[in-house]
């Protein structure tokens, strides 16, 4: 009777910390309110853009990293749009994008869909920006259609192999993760976030409350799950051979997720790269300090020394 007894408060006790974690998604429409854009359904998928600047400008793309939207690019697209036309999106599965109804979220689909968004709003070639997976979409898509890319700034790229993610191998999905269509605590977010900051203090509760926001958009969990299931990593070395674009590497010296020291083998593959190391900057150095992290890219796209 003992043991049941504990068993069941044990059983109770999951239960109960099981609601307490529980966060459904909110609604759509409020979400949309809160967090405004335009849509353009390309390739069968709803992608939430912004497009600011002058038209007959050079255009600029800007690709956002896992997990983020197309808001962690305001404060560099506010100042860039004064001389180019600036588009940043929700890559499919996240943001107000949404989930992908192929359920395709590899590199091969976020390639086509960005070459046919190009298509669709009449742009034969741009800048790439890329932050993380934005910025091994963006190498690839770079290496892929050379032609359409006029210069590519990489900000600490993925796409090298590390430990857990292996080569030829899709990585095993962490219990966490895999909660993740259920759940979605504050702290634990908070301090995923905090953690991509080189000072951690820099981290806002407003920007706390956009990520947390539109990770409970609706099908966005289950989509982030699946993209995690579909990774597989290739040899960079092959496809970076293949960029003909001038390419900048804007790396933060404190940054905890993708190190600085992987730029090590950027620049072997890309020979003619630049590096510029960005001092007490982290993961995301255009939320953390926009206005001294932009200062080197400005300078690159405007064809200067970073």
């Amino acid at each position: 009777m003992i043991i049941s007894g504990v068993a069941g408060l044990a059983a109770l006790a999951i239960v109960a910390l099981a609601l307490w974690l529980y966060a459904p998604d909110k609604p759509r429409a409020a979400l949309e309110a809160s967090y405004p854009g335009e849509y353009l359904r390309v390739d069968g998928v709803r992608l939430r853009l912004r497009d600011t600047g002058p038209r007959e400008a050079p255009a600029v793309i800007l690709i956002h990293g896992f997990g983020a939207s197309l808001e962690t690019w305001e404060p560099w697209a506010r100042a860039l749009s004064a001389r180019y036309r600036v588009i940043r999106f929700d890559l499919p599965g996240f943001g107000l994008t949404g989930p992908d109804p192929t359920g395709d979220y590899t590199d091969a689909r976020e390639i086509k869909i960005l070459a046919d968004m190009m298509d669709q709003m009449g742009l034969p070639r741009a800048s790439l920006i890329g932050n993380s997976l934005g910025g091994r979409i963006a190498w690839n898509f770079a290496a892929q259609h050379p032609d359409r890319v006029t210069r590519l700034v990489l900000v600490s790229p993925d796409g090298f192999a590390s430990p857990g993610f292996p080569y030829d191998k899709a990585p095993k999905t962490p219990l966490m993760m895999r909660l993740l269509p259920y759940v979605a605590p504050r702290g634990l977010l908070k301090a995923n976030l905090a953690a991509a900051y080189g000072r951690p203090a820099a981290l806002q509760e407003a920007t706390v409350t956009r990520y947390r926001d539109l990770l409970l958009a609706p099908g966005v969990r289950p989509a982030i799950l699946a993209r995690l299931g579909q990774v597989i990593l290739r040899d960079p070395a092959p496809t970076l051979a293949r960029i003909t674009a001038p390419v900048l590497l804007l790396w933060g010296e404190k940054d905890g997720m993708i190190p600085i020291s992987n730029s090590a083998d950027y620049l072997r593959d890309l020979p003619h790269a630049t590096l510029v190391r960005l001092p007490g900057l982290g993961h995301v150095p255009f939320e953390e300090d926009p206005g001294a992290s932009l200062i080197p890219v400005e300078r690159f796209l405007a064809d200067e020394t970073p």
